[in-house]
């Protein structure tokens, strides 16, 4: 019954996403941005993991040129998440769902490396738990004590941000949450 409602829930809420015009998507983002830039976890973090927006992602590229942060992003293999340094003069490849990845000859971020890290959501709510598209790929890098270290902020458009999500054992509340709105 549970499964049924988080699928029922991430169908609406990536339906409402794919609904926003590209105009409204741009600027969105962009004041999610601004609301990270005046985040003190943001400003005090030299080394961020972040995500390449895909299915109409809140877009944090506007983020990425700041000199003074240095970057990490995902890639798939398998049933995990690596992470691995990334600065935006370096291309990137189509990876796994495709996905833009970084390439795996870059060397790997370890969870020590890392100040804070920025959470693709399709639903977050008020406690910060998280509902992604269901492959349990941040769950499974958050069970790993290393990583469950990293403070981590989830992004998320405000009709995202909602009262109550279906929680299952494995599930790990964020560490704060941001929207357009704050």
């Amino acid at each position: 019954m549970m499964n049924q409602t988080k699928k029922l829930l991430r169908r609406q809420l990536l339906q409402q996403r794919q609904a926003l015009s590209s105009v409204l998507w741009r600027e969105q983002s962009e004041q999610i941005c601004i609301q990270l830039q005046d985040c003190t976890q943001f400003q005090q973090a030299r080394t961020i993991l972040t995500y390449c927006s895909h299915r109409q992602e809140p877009d944090l590229s506007y983020l990425l040129d700041r000199a003074d942060k240095r970057w990490g992003l995902p890639r798939c293999v398998d049933k995990d998440l690596l992470w691995h340094p990334w600065e935006p003069d370096q291309a990137l490849v189509t990876g796994a769902y495709g996905i833009l990845e970084p390439n795996a000859e870059l060397p790997l971020l370890k969870p020590a490396d890392v100040e804070l890290m920025l959470v693709p959501c399709v639903g977050v709510d008020r406690s910060g738990y998280r509902l992604g598209y269901g492959g349990g790929y941040y769950d499974r890098l958050r069970a790993n004590p290393s990583w469950r270290k990293v403070p981590t902020i989830g992004i998320v458009f405000d009709f995202g941000y909602v009262d109550l999500l279906p929680i299952e054992p494995w599930d790990l509340p964020l560490d704060g949450i941001c929207t357009e709105l704050g």
